[in-house]
């Protein structure tokens, strides 16, 4: 079986200059726009369109307007002046007009527009002095038979040194090289959504007929958009069906341990938690490696399914561990899940970069005799020392703060460790698909008993004084209170600033034994003096930059104030407000917001005024903010789709996943006809990883 390129794709992958008007500066000029090769030239699709449609007059017309129409040229008017414009005179069926030129050679006019002459002129009509006029028409066309002029002229997205006439030129020409490729979409999908063949559709969508035809929803859109995500999504299954294959240990408890911490426990686990925890043990028993994430909104109880799976692995005889983003979060996790493993016998340990010396080599002994059963850390984990006598389990909390290569390196501690990765923040179903099809999904949807919903409002910051008043009462009620600092994205030094100047106000105005400080330039053992204080109810307010954000549990703590919230994305504000809520009183959540508000940060401060639901908090960040935003791209590794739009196209994203898994159920080497068809379509979609793991399987 051949791994390389099919000819029949050669003419797409050809050097650039290949195209009509396309030489070597404006092939320079082209990767600006990621347009290296015929074949990203064709993914680029027009973005809007043009009606050029001849009409017999201007005459009705509601300026400024895009208008093409014949006329017949009447007198030229030179310049008057330097920088005056030189203007044209033309009459159309009903009413006179003129074309007006800046800098322009009067040879070049005399010689487009003759006087006498019949002209079809295209271009943008405005009117200036009460006289109807194009500047600078976009086309002028001999009004003979072979104007070459579409209905409907494409608007491409440009760079500089590329003009629409370019893009239009160099886009005729790669269309000329597409030929008719083996069909890979399944026939009755293709059927139902009447979906026309993939090259029809490229030339149509480079054709449109009226906006409508640039819609995401249009049956020529959904083709080529479904053609990316299908190739994406049978790239991940061939990824995660190779990671499969990769021999896994039978990893299966006797419930002993979990048994006995769930005893000790106040409330039982809900549904969500306990079908969650069947899934994570159903797969750590399989002789596969486990690959799954375990998604769940703020406080829906993600801990303890981790500590019943890390259990399973200590039954069974292994190790587990569970790695946080900061050492904040992974104090955290020790301080509440120490006591329950201990009841149960159990050993737990913490591992930080502030280990060191005689304390730091006891642990590692501890760690590779197998004396330590379980350990939660930080990025310490990946140091070469630390060796396990037999890991099975490796939990990583916010996966979004690690990338695949992490996934895979903490994997590598152990023989066959099964992954299972958390995540506080909500995922919209189509970008958790983009993102984590590899991996199989649980999801924690319901909050444990007790949960109190949490009262939002917008507050002015005009009423500081008012807002610190209220903090005061609160306080001499027991009462205890987050106030978050403004996010300041150039520089920690600015927002550290910041913290200390709202620190000192706060300090003077409820005295200066309530208030305490935390910030990132902090050194770690400040950092902890200021949680325990706050932890221990020893100070009333805690003043944070976002190092708070994740995971911090203190149940006394139930306002948060959140300075300059219009500066933060939903699903910050979400997980920032998720550190209250968490003990027995009704809690608060203040959004200060400065000056007036724009569009879009109103519309996010309303939505976290409407709900607590991270799940439909997370579907409207994506509606404001976009998929690459979301996740931030750089670092998510979420794919960048040419046509696709996650936004507007989430429904086309689970039809590529099922179709993509059906399809290799019955044809897992993709040797069928329709097989191979896939293949030429992963090299055209240039995923030819996929390809190579099928070889290597």
């Amino acid at each position: 079986m051949t791994h390389s390129r099919p000819e029949i794709l050669f003419p797409l992958f050809a050097d650039l200059t290949v195209l009509e008007g396309v030489g070597p500066k404006s092939a320079q000029n082209f990767s600006n726009i990621d347009v290296d090769r015929p074949r990203d030239l064709l993914f680029t699709l027009p973005h809007g369109c043009v009606d050029r449609r001849p009409r017999a007059s201007l005459k009705g017309l509601i300026f400024p307007s895009i208008a093409t129409v014949e006329v017949k040229v009447g007198a030229h008017q030179r310049p008057t002046g330097r920088g005056r414009p030189y203007r044209v005179m033309v009459r159309d069926a009903e009413m006179d007009f003129q074309l007006v030129f800046f800098h322009a050679r009067e040879d070049w006019v005399q010689k487009n527009l003759p006087t006498g002459a019949r002209r079809l002129v295209s271009g943008k009509v405005e009117v200036f002095d009460g006289l109807a006029q194009m500047v600078h028409p976009d086309h002028i066309l001999r009004n003979d038979k072979d104007i070459n002029l579409p209905p409907f002229e494409p608007v491409y997205p440009l760079t500089a040194g590329i003009s629409q006439k370019l893009m239009y030129r160099a886009t005729r020409s790669a269309l000329n090289r597409v030929v008719d490729l083996p069909e890979w979409a399944d026939p009755n999908l293709k059927a139902e959504r009447e979906w026309p063949d993939w090259r029809q559709a490229l030339k149509r969508a480079h054709s449109p007929q009226g906006m409508q035809d640039i819609a995401a929803s249009s049956a020529v859109r959904e083709r080529l958009a479904y053609d990316e995500l299908f190739a994406h999504q049978i790239t991940l299954a061939i990824a995660r069906a190779s990671v499969r294959r990769a021999k896994g240990l039978k990893t299966q408890g006797d419930g002993s341990l979990q048994k006995s911490v769930l005893q000790t426990l106040p409330f039982s686990p809900t549904g969500a938690q306990t079908r969650s925890i069947a899934d994570i043990q159903t797969d750590m028993e399989k002789p596969i490696r486990m690959n799954r994430l375990l998604q769940g909104d703020v406080g829906s109880g993600k801990t303890l399914v981790a500590l019943m799976s890390m259990l399973a692995a200590v039954e069974a005889g292994g190790q587990a561990i569970m790695m946080a983003p900061t050492e904040i979060l992974a104090r955290q996790h020790l301080a509440g899940l120490r006591p329950l493993a201990e009841n149960a016998g159990v050993r737990l340990e913490l591992l930080t970069g502030r280990d060191k010396g005689k304390e730091r080599i006891e642990k590692l002994k501890a760690l590779a005799s197998g004396d330590i059963q379980i350990l939660v850390g930080t990025h310490a984990l990946f140091q070469k020392d630390v060796n396990f006598h037999d890991l099975r389990l490796a939990i990583i909390d916010e996966q979004h703060r690690f990338g695949v290569q992490q996934r895979m390196d903490l994997g590598a501690k152990g023989r066959a460790v099964d992954i299972l990765v958390m995540t506080a923040t909500p995922i919209p179903r189509s970008l958790a698909l983009a993102h984590y099809g590899d991996m199989d999904i649980s999801v924690l949807n319901e909050k444990p008993p007790g949960r109190k919903s949490i009262e939002t409002v917008m507050v002015s910051a005009g009423r500081l004084d008012q807002v610190v008043e209220r903090l005061r009462a609160a306080i001499s009620e027991g009462r205890q209170v987050y106030w978050v600092c403004p996010l300041v994205e150039e520089s920690e030094v600015v927002e550290m600033t910041a913290a200390e100047d709202r620190y000192k106000h706060l300090r003077a105005s409820l005295g200066e034994g309530n208030v305490g400080l935390v910030h990132g330039q902090m050194k770690p053992s400040e950092k902890d003096k200021a949680m325990d204080d706050f932890i221990a109810g020893r100070t009333k307010v805690l003043v944070a930059t976002t190092v708070i954000e994740v995971g911090v549990d203190v149940p006394t703590a139930s306002i948060i104030v959140i300075e300059q919230a219009e500066n933060f994305g939903l699903a910050q504000l979400h997980q920032l407000r998720g550190r209250v809520g968490r003990g027995d009183e009704a809690s608060t959540c203040l959004l200060l917001y400065s000056g007036r508000l724009g569009k879009s940060a109103e519309a996010r401060l309303s939505i976290m005024r409407e709900t607590n639901d991270g799940f439909r908090i997370a579907e409207e960040d994506l509606r404001l903010r976009g998929a690459g935003d979301l996740l931030g791209v750089a670092q998510s590794g979420l794919p960048r789709f040419r046509i696709a739009d996650l936004e507007e196209q989430a429904d086309l994203m689970k039809i590529a996943q099922d179709d993509a898994r059906m399809f290799l159920q019955t044809d897992p080497k993709l040797e069928s006809e329709r097989g191979q068809a896939v293949r030429t379509l992963l090299y055209l979609m240039e995923q030819d990883k996929a390809i190579r793991l099928l070889s290597v399987g």
